[in-house]
């Protein structure tokens, strides 16, 4: 049969899935990436890594299917969004490792930008806050320290378009080109023009050979070269999403006001805007959702983003604190409450909607009664807090969410998404697939090479496993104004 394959290339891991024709997935193959921590609040990857893990991972499950006689018709990819990758295109030279979004070291950019009152047009324009989580004040670092110098053709790229011309070629021809969605998380484009903005580029000093063209998320960017994938060689790349808005895109929330929330190594909040630019409203941040190109108008998408979630996870199994991530949800039920501990996992800052770069992690409420379980539980009410705050924002702003639609890996525990139904008053239905991610890119790939003909075909693909109603909010009440007050003690 006819498949659409998938890239998923997130911050802790690369992932490989094939879809078949109902979209439902055959195979999939992953590989964890490694992390890179240089200083504290620095966070780094390995653009040459990234790349390896991707064609090991597409080499994997190309090869099984051609062995079962299925036919690769269209490649899609996601990523994460504003992790930068500085290189010299025309060797292939890095300038230096990845700078990954939750990186916090152009803070201070950041500040003496806002204080010098650019803020407002940088919002107006792009739709995001002055932040260090975006894209071009790390372009700014590199060419302020000089690391472009003596590069025959600076570039700069997010990993959509890093991926992109290593799949392409590389310095062989492989094709420079980025889309809307991701273009709309590197504060250098304008939302209304879905084009790079001079203003923008001018104010962090980068010229706009620099940058790749960008072109409608639907659309063919280029095909796979024989000399990078010969499994996939040939196989046209039809699809490109930043990882939220494939996710949103994935779980069909195709119409004004549908929202998913993304329990990753961030938590994601996105609800679809519709296909015009909506209000600025507090704490959230505007985006492109997703450009169709020939096939629709684009929409936009309101955005809450936790930078720390399933990293928190990550982070107590690398101290040994759990053997596995997938042991903590029973970890967190060997007990009834958390004992008046409060998490708070601002390892590298906080985002939406409190958007304060200096806040670090905490732990509160420790006393000699408490264990494993209790800080366990802790973590995991944190993380429902952290997207009830996110909530709150959008119901403050006049945005009414009917339902969230849940992935990601942490969307596995029933207890993270009983609390979040609690939390947030709302029904909470966790996605048939907990890899939405990767369901978007190929949902957006197929649609563009014609396996799909609408989003309305899309949308009857889309089925959830269980729906999580909101219970009586007393308790969860209470410990998130604890939750609040340890907030401000971070």
């Amino acid at each position: 049969m006819d498949l659409i394959l998938a890239l998923d290339a997130g911050t802790s891991g690369v992932r490989a899935v094939a879809f078949d024709p109902q979209l439902r997935v055959v195979d999939e193959a992953y590989r964890e990436l490694t992390q890179y921590f240089p200083s504290p609040g620095e966070v780094e990857h390995d653009p040459f890594e990234i790349a390896d893990l991707a064609v090991a991972t597409l080499r994997e499950v190309a090869a099984r299917q051609h062995d079962a006689r299925h036919h690769v018709v269209a490649l899609g990819l996601t990523n994460q969004r504003e992790t930068t990758v500085g290189f010299d295109r025309e060797r292939g030279d890095l300038f230096q490792r990845a700078i990954v979004w939750q990186d916090r070291r152009t803070a201070d950019i950041c500040h003496e930008l806002s204080a010098q009152g650019h803020g407002a047009l940088v919002r107006q324009t792009t739709g995001l806050v002055l932040d260090s989580y975006f894209s071009a004040t790390k372009m700014k670092w590199m060419l302020e320290r000089g690391l472009a110098d003596g590069a025959r053709s600076p570039s700069f790229a997010t990993i959509d378009t890093w991926l992109l011309w290593i799949l392409t070629g590389g310095v062989e021809g492989g094709v420079f080109l980025t889309e809307a969605s991701n273009a709309s998380r590197t504060m250098v484009m304008d939302l209304a023009t879905l084009d790079w903005s001079p203003g923008m580029m001018k104010l962090f000093g980068v010229a706009p050979e620099m940058l790749a063209a960008i072109r409608p998320s639907a659309c063919t960017f280029g095909h796979v070269s024989a000399d990078v994938l010969p499994e996939l060689a040939g196989v046209a790349i039809t699809g490109i999403l930043g990882d939220q808005q494939s996710a949103l895109f994935g779980q069909a929330c195709f119409e004004p006001g549908l929202v998913k929330s993304t329990y990753g190594t961030g938590a994601f909040l996105l609800a679809n805007a519709g296909v015009t630019i909506p209000r600025v409203v507090d704490g959230l941040l505007t985006t492109v959702a997703w450009d169709l190109g020939t096939l629709g108008p684009p929409t936009y998408a309101l955005e809450g983003s936790a930078f720390v979630a399933g990293a928190a996870v990550q982070w107590l199994r690398e101290l040994g604190f759990v053997g596995a991530s997938s042991e903590l949800e029973a970890l967190a039920l060997s007990v009834s409450d958390s004992a008046g501990v409060q998490f708070v996992p601002a390892f590298t800052g906080l985002g939406s909607p409190f958007w304060d770069p200096v806040a670090r992690g905490a732990l509160t409420g420790l006393s000699r009664g408490v264990g494993r379980g209790q800080i366990a539980r802790a973590l995991v009410e944190a993380l429902a807090y952290q997207v009830r705050a996110m909530t709150d924002a959008f119901a403050d702003g006049g945005v009414e969410i009917r339902e969230l639609r849940a992935d990601g890996g942490a969307a596995a525990m029933d207890l993270l998404l009983q609390l979040q139904a609690t939390n947030s008053r709302v029904d909470v239905l966790r996605c048939a697939t907990l890899e939405a991610t990767a369901r978007g890119a190929a949902s957006i790939a197929g649609l563009t090479s014609g396996q799909w003909h609408s989003l309305g075909e899309l949308s009857e693909r889309w089925a959830f496993e269980r729906r999580f109603r909101p219970e009586n909010p007393l308790l969860v009440d209470v410990g998130y104004r604890a939750w609040r007050d340890a907030l401000q003690r971070a």
